[in-house]
């Protein structure tokens, strides 16, 4: 954990808490050593899911660095990839791997979760020979939403990815912070009606959302946040009758002894995902011996907004400091 200073109080910028993380890799002009080719890793629903694949053009084997997107599981797409992440992975001769995944709530949290673990299948058998990937070598990062299926692939996926690092991520989907009204969207934000909340939804499965589309999905998600609708609708289970049928979905509650390395970064002032998820994370992984690492950056909010920036940034570098140990540490196999 960094040592505790004063953060400067800066207003907090946020559009729905659920964010699109970091720094989006959108408007960045492509380096012709490191390019992009994109992939269908499976079809559902008439719906080609794809991955971006980003590495240096040559015929190595790497290590490779998944990242899982945010969004509350409801907007977002495999595009919004942190320039941080990226920067490193070129840095390092590590192959970047970005999924998409069908949202919510045309689907449910159980159909995502399929999707994540078909990912890592598609990746582990395509991985050594078309896409010069070592399977034994991966590190599976994400921020919020997809801190969250960040955790859960560290139970989810077998074999084990051999480290995780998940930003403002969350351990569970069945919390009073999910399933209950949100204080801070009821008084931070105007109420958003049924009617205009549910326009925004439904129809064709979706997997990736920007512009107009995105913003409308986006007041779906504060209706349900000022309504603690969220697991009602995006898990398609009652949290109030259904809590058994929720816990394969909740990582805090499914920490062994064999779970990943677990790097965790949160804000202390998180007015989206409480600080407390991550804290709870943390005491699991401690209770079963898992090597882990909880980074509490004082008075930062939802993606760190509003954090003192010298513990914004050392916050990120000991995030590439893990990924780095753990992919460089390891031989190939």
């Amino acid at each position: 954990m960094l040592p505790p200073t004063t953060p400067r109080n800066r207003p907090r910028a946020l559009i729905l808490g659920m964010a699109l993380l970091l720094v989006p890799a959108g408007a960045r002009t492509e380096e012709p050593a490191f390019s992009k080719k994109t992939h269908t890793y499976k079809t559902a629903d008439g719906v080609a899911i794809r991955a971006d694949v980003y590495r240096t053009d040559d015929r190595q084997v790497q290590p490779a660095v998944i990242w899982l997107h945010g969004g509350a599981l409801i907007v977002g797409s495999r595009g919004a990839v942190p320039r941080q992440v990226l920067d490193l992975c070129r840095r390092e001769g590590f192959t970047l791997v970005s999924f998409d995944y069908r949202l919510a709530p045309e689907v449910k949290l159980p159909a995502i979760v399929q999707d994540i673990e078909d990912a890592f299948r598609w990746l582990r058998k395509q991985g050594p020979k078309h896409l010069r990937i070592d399977p034994a070598r991966m590190v599976v990062t994400g921020g919020s939403a997809g801190g969250y299926l960040t955790l859960t692939a560290g139970f989810r996926v077998k074999p084990r990815p051999v480290g995780l690092v998940a930003y403002w991520g969350y351990g569970d989907v069945d919390g009073d912070w999910y399933t209950k009204p949100s204080t801070h969207y009821r008084k931070q934000m105007p109420l958003v009606s049924k009617e205009e909340a549910y326009r925004a939804v439904g129809g064709q499965v979706r997997t990736g959302t920007e512009g107009d589309e995105q913003k409308a999905r986006g007041r779906f998600y504060l209706y349900l946040r000022q309504n603690g609708l969220w697991t009602k609708e995006v898990a398609g289970l009652d949290p109030s009758r259904d809590r058994h049928k929720l816990d394969g979905f909740c990582p805090v509650r499914n920490v062994s002894r064999d779970y990943p390395p677990t790097l965790l970064i949160h804000g202390t002032e998180d007015t989206d995902v409480p600080y407390e998820q991550s804290a709870a994370m943390a005491k699991e992984l401690a209770r079963h011996e898992v090597p882990h690492e909880l980074i509490t950056v004082k008075g930062a909010g939802h993606g760190l907004a509003g954090g003192d920036e010298r513990l914004v940034s050392e916050a990120h570098e000991e995030a590439a400091a893990f990924i780095r140990r753990h992919l460089k540490g390891r031989k190939e196999q």
